[in-house]
């Protein structure tokens, strides 16, 4: 007891004195003492690993089908990117086009591996009615152009700590992309589980990457092939469900990855529960999905279907309306606002703006925030739908 209050005993007078005498020392210090902040060794790693910004070169350009291009970015060293930052498999990159004064931004998973990440990246991007950047990708760029995207982002990653020694995925489509870095990953010996791959289809030729996944011989990673229509020797007929998984899924424990198109988040969620896996077990990539919230459980109707929207930054006050059906980021960019964006599915925060004045709705599954966000009234643009007229401050 007398070891604990000596040890909690302190002198204020001292302790008051700190502060003081440390601003006294930095006043009469020289300017020529002081390093550059990148010098600092952590700094210098920070900026490797999380840039504000990559600029890349598109490199080889490949037809994967009839809809889905796979596009490799190579680093711009003549723009200061001597070397692309490191990733984890399942993790994405925020790519950003322009057309005409609007800038936007897309997430899109790499699919190379880890291993080559100063060299290149490689997204697969599929073509989508009515989308803007894809429409831009697919028919604007060429190789040799040059992009800018983000830092690898995302948390649909491998962590031993979390999860089990064996993962069953369940990639429905496009949604096989980082399913891709994470096999070539383990092929690498950059990840050490075991992956068995459920990869739903509509038909056999609407599966990507088959030269790579066909030539696969390796004992941690099985691939089972799920097509809705159409036929193949030792193939799946159907959807994924609780049954298919459960036939392909060890005795003991195991993670349970998804990516796919939005209604198989729902739908594996359901099948899940039906086999009694743990919620820490269950990982979705949900980065980049359109909320639908109409199709949401808590979902409400909004009273007026269109509403004014007074956009704040730093360099601009922009007036636009916005529909209740659609998020604050996708009017902004509709407008010309130049917004932040990453994941665009309520997850990254990259988006946290202030709400200002007015009421949002956002989708319980798709709210991202922390709890002293909703105290003191920010949302997540990317995933919140207006109730009324909003005034909002955004980073930019």
């Amino acid at each position: 007891m007398a070891e604990d209050k000596k040890r909690i005993k302190l002198n204020m007078g001292k302790f008051l004195k700190i502060i003081p005498e440390r601003l006294k020392r930095i006043k009469n210090s020289s300017d020529d003492d002081m390093k550059p902040l990148y010098s600092y060794k952590p700094n210098a790693l920070a900026a490797a690993i999380h840039p504000k910004e990559q600029f890349v070169i598109v490199g080889n350009i490949e037809k994967l089908c009839s809809d889905t291009l796979l596009f490799t970015l190579l680093p711009d060293k003549e723009k200061g990117t001597s070397s692309l930052s490191p990733f984890q498999a399942g993790q994405y990159i925020s790519v950003s086009v322009s057309s005409g004064k609007r800038t936007y931004s897309r997430p899109y998973s790499i699919c190379s591996s880890p291993s080559e990440f100063a060299d290149k990246y490689q997204i697969a991007v599929k073509r989508t009615d009515g989308g803007v950047v894809t429409g831009i990708l697919h028919e604007e760029i060429k190789q040799n152009d040059k992009l800018t995207v983000s830092d690898p982002c995302g948390s649909f990653t491998y962590e031993p700590l979390r999860d089990a020694k064996t993962v069953i995925g369940c990639a429905g489509g496009v949604g096989i992309t980082p399913f891709i870095s994470m096999i070539r990953a383990v092929k690498d010996g950059m990840e050490d589980f075991s992956l068995t791959l459920l990869y739903g289809c509509k038909k056999p030729q609407d599966a990507l990457f088959r030269d790579l996944l066909d030539k696969i011989n390796d004992p941690r990673i099985k691939i089972v092939y799920v097509f809705e229509e159409g036929a193949e020797d030792n193939c799946e007929k159907g959807i994924i469900n609780a049954e298919l998984i459960k036939k392909y899924a060890p005795a003991d424990k195991y993670s349970l990855f998804v990516c796919g198109p939005h209604n198989m988040y729902t739908h594996i969620e359901k099948e899940a529960e039906k086999l009694g896996i743990r919620r820490k077990y269950l990982r979705e990539d949900a980065r980049g999905q359109m909320i639908h919230p109409e199709k949401e459980p808590d979902f409400y109707p909004a009273e007026n279907g269109d509403y004014a929207v007074t956009v704040i930054s730093s360099s601009a006050k922009t007036e636009l309306r916005c529909k209740s059906g659609e998020t604050l980021l996708s009017a902004m960019e509709r407008a010309g606002v130049t917004a932040p964006s990453r994941c665009r599915s309520g997850e990254c925060g990259f988006c946290h703006s202030r709400l200002v004045s007015g009421v949002c709705y956002t989708p319980a599954r798709a709210d991202g925030r922390r709890a002293a966000d909703k105290v003191y009234g920010y949302v997540h643009p990317c995933c919140a739908f207006p109730r009324s007229d909003i005034v909002i401050e955004i980073k930019a």
